[in-house]
């Protein structure tokens, strides 16, 4: 029979996931000594259900991450036109900073592609050259 994490153990790690308690509180409120979690932490299973919370809790920001990226995206394209050159600049800025060497936006998997893209070198501006760049681009409009 395959050995299974108690009911304390699940309600520890379901707490320490969902609540608000500080890890020790968590404890606390479970009435587990700190060596006993410590010993926990050494079990192999417990660490394996422990670390796939981790995992999932992960995927969920990463969820609500790429759920809000188009809106966070075309409230900076909004920020670019802004009466303030100074929030324009920032709004520019970040733009810029959310594209990878590579072309992808931060965060999204990398796709395979072609030997010879994966060739192409992407030069990297100065934080001046950018400025430049971005002073120009507003002179235009």
């Amino acid at each position: 029979m395959a050995k299974k994490l108690s009911k304390k153990q699940l309600a520890v790690i379901e707490d320490l996931f969902i609540g608000e308690l500080e890890e020790q509180a968590v404890l606390d409120k479970h009435n587990v000594r700190r060596d006993v979690f410590n010993k926990w932490l050494a079990d192999e299973l417990f660490v394996e259900h422990f670390n796939e919370r981790i995992a999932g809790s992960f995927r969920q920001s990463q969820l609500i991450i790429a759920r809000y990226a188009p809106l966070a995206a075309a409230k900076l394209v909004q920020l670019t036109e802004s009466e303030s050159q100074e929030t324009s600049r920032k709004a520019c800025l970040d733009i810029i900073s959310m594209g990878q060497p590579d072309g992808r936006l931060a965060g999204t998997p990398a796709v395979p592609v072609d030997d010879k893209d994966s060739q192409k070198v992407v030069p990297e501006l100065s934080a001046e050259a950018v400025g430049r760049i971005l002073a120009a681009l507003a002179e235009d409009g």
